[in-house]
């Protein structure tokens, strides 16, 4: 039975060449032998993909830390997007190295959603980065943390991009920001679905994508709903895996990360990032004209 589904991997790798304060992997750095488990479990979903060729997919790369700076992500990341059972290869990332490496990539598979780290780099650094993915063909979003402290160098941001980049902002939510008033209506006019992320959805019982079209998978290849929901349902590397993904409604109480929220059906964001939804890409910003 061929599937039609979206992987949202995240392996055992947790470093970070950042140190947000915010973040508990700042500037955490791993062993050796920690980097080479991280490097064969990638390696294993790559030979996994490999021999799925009835099956459409994408994968999201999703990794506590900063994945895309370790070589064995870059050569994975190319090797997928020349698959003709890929649709799309995305990841999170703050872009903090040099992209000469996507020149190997199929970029018309590539998506990337990149983080600003006002207390990390420039935000000119960034920005030229932002230039050359676009030079490269490579569909990207832009984001940062909506910290009060970081607002007008948000506003800054959002000004020098291209009216076709979308930039996203994430609530501090567990940084206890009120969002309210003036600081609301800033950060709304950068992001106009600002608003989304300053909640926590109510899930309990509401049907969500993920378990059946969507699924999270860590680095054994165990398959959970989402990386929210810590009950595994199976794993890819066993047979008959495919028959676990089904509806099922949610169990937790509350989403708040769009990853998570952005697959709840009752919200109704498919429409709005069409062929986005991974790397955070509404629909409307695809059809803008750069300028």
């Amino acid at each position: 039975m061929s599937l039609k589904l979206s992987i949202l991997y995240r392996g055992p790798l947790s470093s970070c060449n950042y140190d947000c304060h915010y973040c508990p992997f700042a500037k955490r750095h791993e062993t050796a032998a920690e980097l080479k488990t991280d490097r064969l479990a990638l390696e294993r979903l790559v030979d996994w993909v490999k021999g799925r060729h009835e099956d459409s997919l994408s994968l999201f790369f999703t990794p506590w830390g900063e994945a895309l700076t370790r070589r064995w992500y870059q050569s994975a990341i190319c090797e997928l997007t020349h698959l003709p059972q890929i649709e799309k290869v995305a990841a999170q990332t703050n872009l903090s190295y040099d992209l000469q490496w996507i020149e190997n990539a199929n970029v018309s598979r590539l998506a990337l959603w990149c983080t600003f780290h006002p207390s990390q780099t420039t935000r000119s650094r960034f920005l030229s980065q932002s230039r050359r993915l676009t030079e490269l063909g490579v569909a990207h979003s832009v984001g940062a943390v909506g910290l009060p402290d970081d607002l007008p160098e948000i506003e800054r941001l959002r000004a020098e991009l291209p009216d076709n980049i979308y930039l996203w902002v994430n609530a501090a939510k567990s940084s206890g920001v009120d969002y309210c008033g003036e600081l609301l209506d800033r950060f709304t006019a950068i992001d106009p679905l600002f608003q989304l992320n300053t909640q926590y959805h109510a899930s309990l019982g509401r049907s969500c994508r993920c378990g059946s079209s969507v699924i999270s998978v860590d680095g054994a290849g165990d398959i959970y709903r989402c990386h929210f929901i810590k009950q595994p349902l199976g794993n890819i590397y066993e047979p008959g895996f495919a028959d676990t993904l089904v509806d099922r409604p949610c169990s937790n109480q509350t989403c708040g990360c769009h990853i998570g929220y952005v697959h709840m059906d009752e919200l109704q964001l498919y429409p709005v990032f069409g062929s986005g939804v991974l790397e955070r890409i509404p629909a409307e910003f695809e059809l803008r004209p750069a300028k």
